[in-house]
């Protein structure tokens, strides 16, 4: 079952050009989403203002060769492996979630476009299953367990916000995906899990305007940033750890903090925030 072509199956009912035509339209609207998203928020304004103004504080200058270096340590792990978490449960998450999507998206242009009305080879559809499960595994590892508003907040999991939309909708996919690849053949319970499938992929690409997917792609240029201003000494103009720098204490924007220790504070990481 899960070496089968899921897609292949329902061209029997369905065009393959129709089921192409749905895939370029969620493209469209993610793509679209993202561009507005950018434009209301004015990240990328903000980014390269904020760019512009590291480099006014630099204090050495970064060559085009530690640029190429900064921006695969940035690859392999802000982008790669999630190394900025710290929570290793977070991080296990993140990445079972990313790597999930990513199989999932991948796997599903590859077999609507290369396969939309014939059987695929066997690995394409394993893929397809993987990805899905994958992603089901990380999301609901993070909505049950990790999400702060409830293993720090005592809130109840089913407590839904609209900051929630992306993570629910995205599970909502993988879960009904599989469920509908399950049951194909199955007749009307499974035409039930198909519609479901069809309708949480609307609603995650169609509000990515609301959500956090547009963050996919701010995120790994953030973190770029930020090497690059703590490799030319303008740390956007934020207090570091350095004690052999005495300018970084003067950066603190309390007149309390300058002269009291540069790791004051840092015990807060000594457990994790669940007194509720």
């Amino acid at each position: 079952m899960i070496t089968t072509n899921p897609f292949a199956e329902l061209a029997a009912v369905i065009p393959p050009a129709a089921m192409q035509t749905y895939v370029v339209l969620m493209v469209l609207l993610a793509a679209g989403g993202t561009i507005l998203d950018i434009l209301h928020k004015k990240s990328a304004k903000y980014f390269f203002e904020n760019a512009k103004r590291a480099q006014q504080s630099a204090t050495r200058s970064v060559g085009g060769g530690e640029k190429v270096g900064i921006a695969l340590k940035t690859v392999g792990k802000e982008v790669l492996t999630s190394g900025e978490f710290a929570n290793p449960q977070r991080r296990m998450s993140h990445l079972l979630t990313m790597y999930g999507f990513i199989l999932l998206v991948v796997t599903t242009l590859i077999l609507i476009f290369g396969y939309p009305a014939e059987a695929a080879p066997a690995v394409l559809p394993l893929l397809w299953h993987l990805g899905a499960a994958m992603l089901a595994a990380g999301g609901y590892w993070f909505w049950f367990v990790i999400r702060v508003d409830v293993s720090s907040e005592g809130h109840p999991w089913y407590r839904v916000n609209r900051a929630d939309l992306f993570i629910v909708s995205l599970l909502a996919t993988a879960t009904f995906a599989l469920l509908w690849s399950f049951t194909q053949g199955f007749g009307a319970i499974g035409w039930l899990f198909f519609v479901l499938f069809v309708a949480a992929t609307t609603a995650l690409f169609g509000t990515v305007y609301w959500s956090k997917f547009a963050h996919m792609f701010f995120k790994p240029a953030a973190a770029y940033q930020k090497r690059i201003t703590k490799a030319d000494g303008s740390a956007e103009n934020l207090p570091t750890l350095s004690r052999a720098e005495p300018e970084q204490q003067r950066r603190h924007s309390m007149e309390l903090l300058r002269d009291a220790p540069m790791d004051m504070g840092l015990g807060i990481k000594r457990e994790a925030p669940n007194h509720y």
